[in-house]
């Protein structure tokens, strides 16, 4: 009888590797299970509330996941400033100011601008009682201030300080229509616009940036602030801010696109624009494409050190973070306090522009600004009214532009196209009692925009090149009635964040006219669908989101640098442990 126990090896060892895998498996199980378990009490104790699901993180990094589970408001921001940054002084700069005081007969006028950075950057000021430092233009702006040049703002229940820095009119050519806004805004825009760059506007820019960096050392209550440094106007100040106050935390936020390197190195100072933003802690982009282009641009003009998979640079013996942090707006907006329902908007908008009930309205909101893509929306309105005839006196399209850097041939030439272009859509296509295209050249309140966008039936943001571009993500705020369609660009950041919009090529009229028809004729349902899952993107994704993330990084930094002073007074250690550290410290983040 054969000998069988030697076959009996192999199954009963197989047999064994089963039962083990299966323990370890059910270990696994259990240490996740009660790992998440711990995840859910920490999170219930800090007021989070583990039961919603994360939003995606819209090419962010540097975020934890938890970050998108936090309900986001002032209170968020209060905070984490008093646990995370507690006794840090907030210091926004920015060229543009929050309120304009202008001379009106022998009346004092307050203006708020209707500015997609004011919006955003007005309610997080107010939040973190901070000082906001910016250029002061308007026409009565010295007569309200103190002997030390500061207001305390919002008029009507002051929270923070409003520092205004005076420019001549030859500093205020140079910086900003000049290098500035003929310069950089072409440069970094996809829009066909050749940059212009000339010396005396870059001494200007300089110049105006070194104003910028004295105020902010003015105004610095001590070593350590947070620095919030805004736009293309102040490449040259966190360089500038660095070699005055080594420890300040400066975070520089750039509001519109960043180029490839290709298209950079036209830019004759392109190696000082790059080191002067090396000097922030951080740099900010709306989205990771623009942080991957200003990467590739330092790769290529700057001896320095990249680490790719960690987002940070490190050049003259600092490191700064590059990390996209999509910008939004205040949820709920408060000027939707201040205006009737959406029925009462909509009639009192199609009496003020004598549009009838069954006529359709598009609209479109921004500055006269040739990245807008204005002249593109036209073409869409042409496209549809010449291949279904059948919509000629049932659509109109109301663009309102408001003026901006008017003195620039460049938007004066944009003035003109625009109105020869509505003027010659009008006389083909109007009729008595009906105009197809409403072209409104004057500056709105941010009430009265809210009220267009709530009368709307379609909102065009058709920009050709943008950073985020807020007009989209206020349309859907504005619409609590889950009604009206975004038909929004390709090429702007929101783009990214709002997929339920009707995504468009504005180079393509075919395409924005057929869009432009689904937008008119989408059933009140589908409209309700797509504006609800949009609406829960910009509730979430909100404002105060956008400035905690900023914070929130900005306080690992705080710490981090603590950490690394403790190291560098302590005695070496063996081996290749500091260097390990200092490997390791960004990835940390």
């Amino acid at each position: 009888m054969p000998d069988n126990s030697s076959y009996l090896v192999v199954p009963i060892f197989t047999l064994w590797l089963v039962v083990v895998a299966a323990v370890g498996v059910l270990v696994i199980v259990l240490v996740t299970m009660m790992l998440r378990a711990r995840k859910g009490s920490r999170l219930a104790a800090a007021g989070v509330d583990p039961a919603r699901g994360p939003l995606p993180e819209f090419e962010k990094n540097g975020q934890s996941a938890a970050a998108a589970l936090v309900q986001w408001s002032p209170e968020t921001l209060r905070h984490i400033l008093a646990t995370e940054l507690p006794d840090a002084q907030v210091i926004v700069v920015s060229n543009r100011e929050p309120y304009i005081h202008n001379r009106e007969g022998d009346d004092i006028q307050l203006v708020v601008p209707a500015s997609g950075l004011v919006s955003a950057l007005e309610p997080i000021t107010r939040a973190c009682a901070g000082t906001w430092i910016a250029y002061g233009g308007g026409s009565a702006d010295r007569l309200v201030v103190d002997k030390n040049d500061r207001i305390e703002v919002p008029p009507d229940n002051p929270s923070y300080t409003l520092r205004r820095v005076w420019l001549s009119e030859e500093e205020q050519q140079g910086y900003y229509l000049g290098f500035a806004n003929e310069g950089l805004w072409p440069l970094c825009h996809i829009a066909f616009t050749r940059p212009i760059f000339r010396a005396s506007d870059w001494e200007a820019y300089e110049a105006v940036n070194r104003k910028f960096a004295d105020t902010v050392v003015a105004e610095a209550r001590n070593e350590r602030p947070i620095v919030l440094v805004q736009d293309y106007h102040f490449a040259l100040l966190p360089r500038m801010i660095r070699e005055r106050l080594p420890e300040a935390i400066i975070i520089t936020f750039w509001h519109i696109p960043w180029p490839n390197s290709e298209v950079f190195s036209i830019c004759p100072w392109r190696e000082k624009i790059l080191e002067g933003l090396l000097g922030s802690s951080i740099v900010g982009f709306h989205t990771q494409f623009h942080c991957n282009n200003f990467i590739d641009s330092v790769d290529r003009f700057l001896e320095s050190r990249i680490e790719r998979e960690d987002s940070a640079i490190s050049y003259g013996g600092q490191i700064s973070l590059v990390h996209a942090y999509p910008i939004s707006i205040e949820w709920p907006p408060a000027q939707l306090g201040k205006l009737p329902d959406v029925a009462q908007c909509r009639r009192k908008v199609r009496e003020t522009f004598g549009l009838g009930e069954n006529v359709r309205l598009c609209v479109g909101v921004e500055r006269l600004d040739y990245t807008k893509g204005i002249l593109d929306r036209f073409n869409a309105l042409d496209e549809l009214l010449t291949l279904h005839p059948e919509w000629i006196g049932k659509v109109a399209f109301l663009q309102i532009a408001a003026p901006s850097r008017g003195t620039l041939p460049a938007y004066q030439q944009l003035y003109e196209e625009c109105m020869r272009h509505a003027e010659d859509l009008n006389r083909r296509y109007g009729r008595e009692g009906y105009t197809p295209v409403l072209m409104v050249t004057e500056h709105h309140s941010q009430q009265q925009v809210y009220e267009i966008y709530r009368a709307a039936d379609v909102c065009m943001v058709t920009s050709l090149h943008d950073g985020m571009n807020l007009v989209a993500k206020e349309f859907v705020a504005a619409r609590e009635d889950e009604q009206g369609v975004l038909l929004l660009s390709m090429f702007a950041g929101a783009s990214k964040e709002l997929l339920d919009a009707l995504i468009v090529n504005p180079y393509d009229a075919a395409m924005m006219g057929d869009a432009l028809l689904q937008a008119l004729t989408m059933s009140d349902e589908e409209q309700s669908q797509r504006m609800r899952r949009m609406r829960e993107i910009v509730r979430d994704n909100n404002v105060y989101r956008w400035a905690g993330s900023m914070l929130l990084d900005a306080a690992r930094l705080r710490k981090r640098d603590a950490v690394d002073r403790a190291v560098s007074a302590a005695p070496a250690a063996p081996g290749n442990v500091i260097s390990l550290l200092d490997r390791r410290r960004v990835a940390a983040l």
